[in-house]
């Protein structure tokens, strides 16, 4: 199987769990096995989802060693730490990194200084001219405040075979349909979005990183590998099953849902770290009524 193909379908952006203001390490665990026994095909530790804006560095080290041994090797693994605005500062730090065990990198366009495309494109080129790992360009402008636009990332795409695809959460489908028709052959693009991965993969698209395959992983990758397997009447029926629960976990914001979610299973307490606040018990009773529709 080539690169590409072992990133092709459902990646998930693991939580990090967190007991009385630290690291669950056992809820960690928990995650990680019920992602891999629901049929994820890859991991991404230390996105957004999993709050890595309000860990240290040094936590940051310990749940990415801490993943890479629960995993085992068992499904690829992406490292999302590599977001920054300061250009020179993220170069030092993929530099200095230690990436055994980490197959590719996920980085997000800088944030706060608002670049412009070219000032996007050429950042972007200095990661892949540091990076040991093929990086996964994250396009995210709800979080980021600048758009990277199809023919930013299509030059990127072009220019250097160490960008390995783009998860895309624009939430603008023809720009995505953009990038789909003019992309190389080997670069991937996955959705940023959950409700949106349907539509993007039938329009061409590989798969997605996925917030809800934390809390419902087998009827989600299911719904994946219904589409790209061209069986789009299953894959409708379960996207359908899913379509509320889409919805409900983002109310109070990300993770906050799905964190709801997984300690309703036992997982993982709801605990996330400030500014953020676990979910209200009105969320938590809308969702709840939600997921037993799902998993029930």
């Amino acid at each position: 199987m080539n690169l590409q193909e072992r990133f092709r379908g459902t990646g998930v952006a693991l939580v990090t769990p967190f007991k009385n203001g630290n690291i669950d390490w056992e809820g960690l665990e928990k995650v990680i096995e019920h992602v891999i026994a629901g049929g994820v095909e890859f991991l991404v530790s230390l996105g957004t989802t999993g709050e890595s804006v309000t860990t240290s560095e040094a936590e940051h080290r310990q749940i990415l060693d801490f993943t890479i041994k629960t995993n085992r090797g068992r499904v690829p693994l992406v490292a999302g730490v590599f977001g920054g605005n300061n250009t020179a500062a993220m170069v030092e730090k993929i530099k200095g990194f230690d990436f055994e065990g980490i197959d590719a990198l996920l980085s997000s366009n800088p944030a706060y200084n608002k670049p412009g495309q070219e000032g996007i494109f050429r950042h972007y080129m200095e990661l892949a001219g540091a990076s040991p790992r093929p990086i996964i360009i994250y396009n995210v402008p709800s979080r980021t405040a600048s758009n990277m636009t199809a023919e930013t990332t299509l030059r990127l795409a072009h220019a250097s075979e160490q960008f390995l695809g783009i998860k895309e959460a624009s939430d603008d489908i023809y720009q995505v349909m953009q990038i789909i028709k003019g992309r190389p052959k080997n670069f991937l693009v996955l959705s940023g979005d959950d409700f949106i991965t349907l539509p993007l993969i039938a329009a061409g698209g590989d798969g997605v990183i996925s917030v809800i395959a934390n809390a419902t992983p087998r009827p989600f990758t299911d719904m994946v590998r219904a589409a790209l397997g061209n069986d789009m009447p299953a894959a409708q029926h379960l996207n359908h099953k899913l379509l509320d629960l889409y919805r409900l976990l983002f109310i109070e914001g990300n993770p906050v849902g799905v964190k709801a979610a997984l300690e309703m299973q036992g997982i993982c307490t709801r605990e996330v770290r400030l500014p953020l606040v676990p979910m209200s018990e009105q969320g938590v009773q809308l969702l709840m009524e939600e997921l037993k529709h799902v998993t029930g």
